[in-house]
């Protein structure tokens, strides 16, 4: 399968983000989006998506697949959790074939135990931001998309992040958008 991004322009009033841009993205591949902070990367990122509407262009799927629609494990750059939830139950809400054991020892790859079973509002920004990935990551997905997932991560952390993402994208594709492309030379990078 195939994201197509064909000629896509967006505006928000007079403020141009995206004009006339166009990229396929492919399975087994991975993106970096990058660009200084406006242009544009978390609006592709919405028309992806389909959260938002392109004012020109197409944003499509290419090759023989079954469905009109795509399965994405999305990392917002805006906080998703549930606030007075836990870690294992904001992620294990996203799909019923998702057990809590298996949540839990994923979690714990990263995370102390007692941060497991707080309200999420509890932990700290980087705890956030990793319960955010390993929710991404868990559910079967045919595309990665991930807008600044190592926002307020420090490296050794975003250093075992990164293959554990990989890991997870499997046979479909990876794309993140960040302004911070440190560590991120296993993709192809993207300028906006």
């Amino acid at each position: 399968m195939i994201i197509e991004i064909k000629e896509v322009s967006k505006a928000y009033g007079e403020n141009k983000v995206l004009d006339n841009f166009s990229l396929n993205i492919e399975d087994e591949h991975s993106y970096v989006i990058t660009g200084k902070e406006g242009c544009g990367k978390t609006t592709l990122m919405r028309l992806i998506l389909k959260l938002e509407t392109p004012d020109a262009g197409k944003v499509g799927l290419l090759g023989d697949y079954k469905y009109p629609f795509i399965n994405a494990g999305v990392v917002f750059q805006d906080d998703r959790l549930v606030e007075s939830l836990n870690a294992i139950t904001n992620v294990t809400m996203v799909s019923k074939k998702i057990f809590r054991e298996t949540v839990a020892e994923e979690l714990l790859k990263f995370l102390p135990e007692e941060a497991l079973t707080v309200p999420v509002k509890k932990l700290s920004e980087s705890q956030r931001r990793i319960v955010q990935i390993i929710r991404a990551c868990a559910i079967p997905s045919d595309v990665l998309i991930m807008d600044e997932p190592f926002l307020g991560i420090d490296r050794e952390t975003k250093l075992k992040l990164i293959p554990y993402i990989r890991n997870a994208q499997g046979k479909g594709s990876l794309t993140i958008f960040t302004r911070d492309t440190t560590d991120l030379d296993f993709a192809r990078i993207i300028t906006l």
